[in-house]
């Protein structure tokens, strides 16, 4: 399996050499037949390129098996026409990555402040709110006067389908419950068309039971009972905002996984940010990069029908578990370890 590291900005080069660490002890357990191939992207790729994430980079992803993408500063990325784009963003809507699977469980040994719960948000990746990627040419954000701007956002049929069918076959490796979440309240014909076609992929899976609830009130039930949901399923925006809120509800941002992931290619990514304020300090948590380098393993396992790279996630994330329960992990989650240690205390598990 050839994968692409591209380490990033802020925490990104810290936490991506401890996750390359895991996956090292990973190869050498199960065999995998990793190769490894780097490339600069954010500030980095901007000093050698005069570009956040060249196109000869977009190409190495396009050939590579996998791709693993560190935080990047894109807060601070404003003029495309110097090369300063999200690549984030830029390898989703050039791969075509539409699903975000981000994961959200308890630890044994971490305090959680909900009980226990184990669910997946799956989130539309590719359209919605993002003006960065609705539009085939040029942001999906107008500014009509200097003192008007609009925001346009974009649903289609298609990728509500694939999104919706992502996520029910995910339920059907799970406990088999679907919760569509929209505002359709009030978005009545984009939100609207979302859950008309989540119902319709629904009808495939009849052993799937499948409920709704409102952006807004879900917030709150996600906070009251977190255990009742297993996979949900939503647009862009609302599912950024919703992972965000499991994985804090786990026990820290820091611990939450998440796999972008298309038909043919797949990137892991941290769903947190880049951090510039603890860069360097080898405080920041691994473990969000960490657990999606193994989603990644796991996609690629499925994809090409190869056991070792399923078993090869399942060990790493029991090796995390482990981590946790023995507070082998970084402050943020009651440790007492540094990135890189907590990095190779992962890999030892794993071993």
């Amino acid at each position: 399996m050839h994968l692409l590291i591209l380490a990033g900005d802020g925490i990104g080069p810290e936490i991506t050499a401890a996750t390359v660490a895991v996956l090292k002890a990973a190869d050498a357990r199960f065999g995998l037949g990793l190769k490894f191939e780097e490339a600069p992207v954010g500030y980095a790729g901007l000093k050698t390129c005069n570009h956040t994430i060249h196109p000869d980079i977009v190409e190495k992803a396009r050939r590579a098996d996998g791709v693993v993408l560190g935080p990047t500063s894109t807060y601070e990325f404003k003029d495309p026409h110097r090369g300063e784009v999200n690549p984030s963003m830029r390898l989703r809507k050039s791969l075509d990555l539409f699903a975000n699977i981000r994961p959200a469980r308890t630890y044994p040994g971490l305090p959680s402040r909900c009980g226990d719960f184990d669910l997946i948000v799956a989130r539309e990746n590719t359209e919605g709110f993002y003006a960065d990627r609705n539009m085939e040419d040029g942001p999906g954000e107008i500014l009509v006067t200097k003192d008007v701007a609009i925001s346009l956002r974009r649903i289609t049929r298609l990728c509500c389908e694939r999104i919706a069918r992502a996520a029910f076959e995910l339920a059907q490796r799970r406990r088999k419950r679907v919760t569509i979440v929209h505002k359709a309240n009030v978005l009545k014909v984009t939100d609207g068309m979302f859950i008309e076609e989540c119902n319709r992929v629904a009808r495939e899976f009849p052993e799937v039971a499948v409920d709704e609830a409102i952006v807004d009130a879900m917030m709150a039930l996600a906070v009251r009972n977190p255990q009742r949901f297993d996979v949900i399923v939503t647009t862009n925006m609302y599912g950024d905002i919703l992972s965000d809120l499991t994985a804090e509800l786990s026990g820290s941002l820091g611990m939450a996984g998440s796999l972008n992931a298309g038909t043919d290619h797949a990137m892991a990514q941290a769903a947190h940010g880049s951090a510039p304020d603890i860069a360097g300090q080898d405080v920041a948590n691994p473990l969000s990069l960490i657990l999606s380098g193994a989603m990644l393993l796991a996609w690629h396992g499925r994809r090409t029908k190869t056991e070792r790279f399923e078993a090869a996630a399942n060990a790493i994330e029991k090796a995390v578990e482990q981590a946790v329960a023995a507070k082998q992990s970084t402050r943020d989650i009651d440790g007492a370890l540094g990135t890189r240690a907590a990095g190779e205390a992962v890999a030892r598990a794993l071993a």
